[in-house]
This record gives C-alpha cells, sequence and structure tokens, in this order.
C-alpha cells in the first residue's frame, strides 16, 4: 500500500461513513438489479432443458418472459442507483474545490510577495472534474462488478457446482495480475500529472515574461525549454499507455479464458449429466454478465481509480512549494527585497552619497540610438504618447528617462528594442531597424537581435532550472564559469547565489521573491553580449542600495545603457537625463533640467530627501 493510499484511506473512510443512508440506498437497489443477472443465465437454462428440448414451448416462453421482467426490473433498479450517485460524487467535488481555494488564499495571505501559483488553475478546473468523473465512475462499476459477480455465481453454482472449478481459477488469476498493475500504473499517473502541472507553470511563467522573451529575441530558447517539455508530458503518457496493455492481457486471462475452458470442457460436463441447458445458462453467465462486469472494472481501476488516488493526492496532500530561505535571507540589504518604506515613497529611504557621475566616453563597440520625427499611439483614434520625438543616444552613453506614470517611458523602451512599431519617424539602433538580423543583411547569417539589445522589463522572466541556465540565457555561444560568478557578483547576486546552493542549484521562480528574480535577470542582462542595455524599472524590487549598486556595474559595462528611472538617484548617476512630459520630451544633465524644466524640478523635489527637511 502507497503513502497516499495510507493517508488517504482515514479521510476517505470519514467521508463515506458521513454519507452512509446514500450508501445503503444504493446498495438495495444493487441487489435488485443483481436478480436480473441471477435470472438471466438461469431462466436460459430452465427455457431449453425444460422447455425447448422437452418440446414445451409454454414453459419456454414463460421462463423467458421471467428474464425480460428481470431487465426491465434492472433498469428500473439502475435508475435509483444513479439518483444516490448524485448525492456521492457532487459533495466530493465542492470539498475539493473549497479544499483547493482555501490553500491557494493561505499561501497568498501567508506570503504577498510569492508570485502567483499558476498551477492552482489546472487543479480548480481540470484536476477537481477528474477526481469528480473518477469517484463516480469507481462507484458505479465496483458496485456493478460486487453485485454482478455475486448473481452470476450464484446462477452458476445453482446450476452445477463443477462450472465453478473450471471458471474461478482463470477468473481469480487475472484479477489478481490485475491488481497487480495498480500500483506502477498510479505511479506513471502521478508522473504524468506532475509534467502536466510543470508544463502549465511553465507556459504561466513565460506569459508573464514575454516581454522579456520578445524583447531579448530569445524565442527559440524558450520554445526549445517548452518543447522539452512537452516531450516529457508526451514520455509520460505512453509509459502510462504501456500499463495499460498489462491491464488488457489481465483482463483476457479474467474474462476470455474462462469462456474458452468451458467450450473446451463441454464434452467432460456433458459426460458429467450436465445437460446443454446448463452449459449455455453458464455460458450466458459469462458472456452476458461477468465479462462485461469484469471489463468494466478493470477499466476503471486501471484508469479511474489510480487517477482518482493521484489527483486526490495532489489536491488534498501537503503543499509542494518550497519556502524561501530561512530568516537570514532578509537581512542582506542587496538580497532582491524591498524593506518598508524604500520605495518612491519615502524619499528618506535614499541613499545620501550618490553623486552625479559622468562616464560618457567613446566606445566603437557600443551602438548609437536614434529616433527622428518618432510619433506612436496605441491605436488609430488615440491620442499619441510619443509626438515627434527626436533622440540620439551616443555610443556608449548613460541616458536615464523620467516622467510621470504613463507618460510613455515604456513605450519608449518598446520602440528602441523594436517590440513596437512607430506610426511615424524612423527607430535605428547602429544604423538598423532594431528587430534587424545584424549588420549583415539576410539572407546570410548574422547575429540575431539578442546579440545587439537586452531588455530587463518590472517583471522580469525566470524559469525553471538551475542558477546557471538562467543566467547564461541570452549568450549564445554559453560563458564561463568565472565570467558568470563575475556577473552575478558584479550586480549583488551573490548572496542570493550562495543561499540557493550555487550555481549549479535548481531554481523554482515561484519561490522567489519579486526582487530576486530582477536579480537574476540583471545578471542574466549583464553577462549577456549585447552592447545595448535597456533597464525598464528593472531595479524598482530592489532597495536603494542593491539599486546603486546594480546600476553601477552596468555603468561600468562597455556598451550603451538607458536606464527607465526608478529613483531620483537613477537620473544623478546618468550621462544625461530625457524628461518626458506628454507629448514634449527635454534632455539634458541633472543640473542643467533643475534650472530648466519645471517637470523634472516636481520630480526631483518628491524624490530627494532634502525635500523632506524642506517640507519641515
Amino acid at each position: 500500500m502507497s503513502t497516499a493510499t495510507i493517508r488517504l484511506l482515514p479521510r476517505a473512510l470519514r467521508f463515506l461513513r458521513s454519507r452512509t443512508r446514500v450508501l445503503l440506498l444504493m446498495g438495495g437497489w444493487s441487489l435488485l438489479e443483481s436478480g436480473h443477472t441471477f435470472v438471466s443465465g438461469y431462466g436460459v437454462a430452465k427455457a431449453l432443458d425444460d422447455g425447448f428440448l422437452v418440446g414445451r414451448t409454454g414453459t419456454a416462453m414463460a421462463w423467458l418472459a421471467v428474464a425480460a421482467v428481470a431487465v426491465v426490473l434492472g433498469g428500473a433498479a439502475g435508475r435509483g442507483v444513479f439518483r444516490g450517485l448524485a448525492d456521492l460524487v457532487e459533495p466530493l467535488r465542492d470539498a475539493l474545490v473549497r479544499t483547493v481555494v482555501a490553500r491557494a488564499l493561505a499561501e497568498a495571505v501567508a506570503d504577498p510577495a510569492r508570485a502567483a501559483d499558476t498551477a492552482v488553475v489546472s487543479r480548480l478546473t481540470n484536476q477537481t472534474e477528474l477526481a469528480r468523473d473518477s469517484f463516480a465512475g469507481l462507484v458505479l462499476v465496483a458496485r456493478s462488478f460486487v453485485f454482478t459477480s455475486a448473481g452470476a455465481l450464484l446462477g452458476l453454482f445453482s446450476l452445477a457446482p463443477q462450472l465453478l472449478l473450471i471458471v474461478l481459477p482463470p477468473l481469480v488469476a487475472g484479477l489478481l495480475l490485475f491488481l497487480a498493475t495498480l500500483r506502477p500504473m498510479a505511479r506513471q499517473q502521478r508522473a504524468f500529472l506532475q509534467a502536466d502541472e510543470t508544463l502549465s507553470a511553465h507556459f504561466g511563467a513565460v506569459a508573464a515574461g514575454l516581454r522579456d522573451v520578445a524583447a531579448c529575441g530569445a524565442r527559440a530558447i524558450v520554445m526549445g525549454r517548452a518543447n522539452g517539455l512537452i516531450d516529457a508530458e508526451a514520455r509520460a503518457a505512453r509509459r502510462l499507455a504501456g500499463w495499460a496493455a498489462v491491464r488488457c492481457l489481465a483482463l483476457g486471462v479474467a474474462g476470455q479464458l474462462p469462456v474458452l475452458l468451458l467450450l473446451l470442457s463441454t464434452p467432460w460436463l456433458l459426460r458429467q449429466h450436465l445437460t446443454a441447458g446448463t452449459v449455455l445458462g453458464a455460458l450466458t453467465y459469462l458472456t452476458q454478465a461477468l465479462l462485461p462486469a469484469l471489463h468494466t472494472l478493470m477499466n476503471a481501476l486501471g484508469s479511474a481509480g489510480t487517477r482518482l488516488l493521484v489527483v486526490l493526492d495532489r489536491l488534498t496532500g501537503p503543499p509542494g512549494r518550497a519556502p524561501r530561505g530561512g530568516p537570514a535571507a532578509a537581512d542582506h540589504a542587496d538580497s532582491g527585497r524591498e524593506p518598508p518604506g524604500s520605495g518612491d515613497g519615502n524619499p528618506a529611504a535614499e541613499p545620501t552619497n550618490a553623486a552625479p557621475r559622468s562616464r560618457h566616453r567613446t566606445d566603437p563597440t557600443a551602438p548609437r540610438v536614434e529616433l527622428r520625427s518618432v510619433t506612436f499611439a496605441y491605436g488609430p483614434g488615440a491620442q499619441p504618447v510619443l509626438h515627434d520625438l527626436d533622440l540620439v543616444v551616443e555610443p556608449g552613453e548613460h541616458l536615464a528617462v523620467v516622467g510621470p506614470s504613463g507618460i510613455g517611458k515604456s513605450t519608449l523602451a518598446g520602440l528602441i528594442t523594436g517590440l513596437l512599431p512607430p506610426a511615424e519617424g524612423t527607430v535605428r539602433v547602429d544604423g538598423h531597424p532594431p528587430n534587424a538580423p545584424g549588420p549583415v543583411p539576410p539572407p546570410l547569417p548574422g547575429p540575431g537581435p539578442s546579440h545587439r539589445r537586452v531588455l530587463i522589463p518590472q517583471q522580469a522572466y525566470v524559469f525553471s532550472g538551475s542558477v546557471r541556465d538562467n543566467l547564461r540565457y541570452l549568450c549564445p555561444d554559453g560563458a564561463s564559469d568565472g565570467a558568470v560568478a563575475a556577473a552575478a557578483e558584479a550586480v549583488g547576486l551573490g548572496p542570493l547565489v550562495s543561499r540557493l546552493g550555487g550555481l549549479d542549484a535548481r531554481i523554482d521562480p515561484t519561490a522567489l521573491s519579486q526582487g530576486e528574480r530582477q536579480l537574476i535577470a540583471l545578471g542574466r542582462a549583464h553577462l549577456a553580449p549585447a552592447p545595448l542595455v535597456l533597464l525598464d524599472e528593472a531595479t524598482c524590487h530592489l532597495d536603494p542600495l542593491a539599486e546603486q549598486r546594480a546600476e553601477q556595474a552596468f555603468a561600468d559595462r562597455p556598451g550603451t545603457l538607458i536606464v527607465i528611472a526608478h529613483r531620483i538617484t537613477s537620473a544623478q548617476r546618468a550621462d544625461r537625463v530625457l524628461v518626458l512630459d506628454g507629448t514634449r520630451a527635454t534632455i539634458g544633465s541633472h543640473a542643467e533640467l533643475l534650472d530648466r524644466s519645471p517637470l523634472y524640478r516636481e520630480l526631483a523635489g518628491n524624490w530627494q530627501p532634502e525635500s523632506v527637511e524642506r517640507s519641515r
């Protein structure tokens, strides 16, 4: 008996005991139905021996009429069984739905920073319905087999006890073979459901990071991983089908072999003074009652039974989502968790030692970004988000983009990466459209867009795999362990990597905070070969010191850097700052914009720590 069976058995017994009346009612109707099974074979035997074979047609017809009446009564009994079945299976489905919802809400309340459990959708829709249907089918066929077998075996014994010597051995052997397949089938069913949930969770994670995937040109990588998960689910389904074939063999031994032995033993039975009617009645029991009931039982237990056990174990068992680290994880300022009061609403949390820094230099490997007369609107009749924008970001420059929420900062990042096409104007990265494959025109081979630019959005994409695989995600040619470790250390990812267990540790995305996922994505972008990096509020879930360290790492990295600023310190660290104000735009250094731009003065005053002292 498996661990899941031992754990679920007490619950199942409590559930059934609370519905004793329903079970007794179904048993009564089933007993009436088994009368039809008994009369079917016995009536055929009597109609032949006492009727047709001795010339008494009326007697034969009377026995057949009795059998026909038993069929009608059996149908009425089946109607009563189905009425009781609804009172048994619907409460089970309702209880499972309540359990799934309660667990999901409890996990969300206990840890609000944790990502949503996308597998809960599969549990609420697919798996609860699987449990309901499987339980209903299992109850029906188990009841039918018990009462049908009782009626058939009693009928065989009434006709001639010798018949049991022929029927029982293969019947028992087939049932034992079938029971031996239940445990491995349950194991394969569990593996199949696990593969299904893993695939569902992967697609949920990909859906949350589609912007990241598209901007980085990583479609092939994501598709390859998804195809691998699909293949794994297909392999699990094939292994499950293999055990289903063994179940068919057990069915042949238990169901077909008794019929064959009965036909081969007919001469011996006739020498034992059994009549032709008795043999025909026994054949009727086997083919019309026992074989169909056995076939249905094996199919139900082999599929619905194991599926029910696995689904109930997953729906009612202990949560499988691993907790995030120990209490010490929250002590690291750069762990990716934002402490209370460290966001925009608390200027005092900003580091006061962040001074403006100029790092602009000529970098022949860095790309030049140009926007000429660019206009963009979300829809033909919508107001333009950006209107007639001209912008040049020189090679190697560090540009910060600021402005009120919804003003078009992320839209600008989408235009530069090629995620959004401009309605008017042109966008060029090193003289080419953002989505161009590289300096070598098609169809000649050349580096893809991910070789030239990388975008890290606010909601970063992290997949299930090792830390190393996540960091090398945008390195088509791979990267050495030294380079991976250096990139992780540069953005402040080192403590998290150590806590997870090193570069080879497996990552569960649902067990990471949003800040931790952003740190991994930042390490990935830092390691990438792309000379143009766009950070679209990619540090918004980090505390100010962790944000400063990450942005400093990208400022020291060769290439062009564009930062959608989350705090004023991001603008102070940049060479120039672009202020978006409706359809207008102003660009300059931090000091210049404090004199020239009223909006920038207002934003800086709301952000800067000294504004708190002035307001006091």
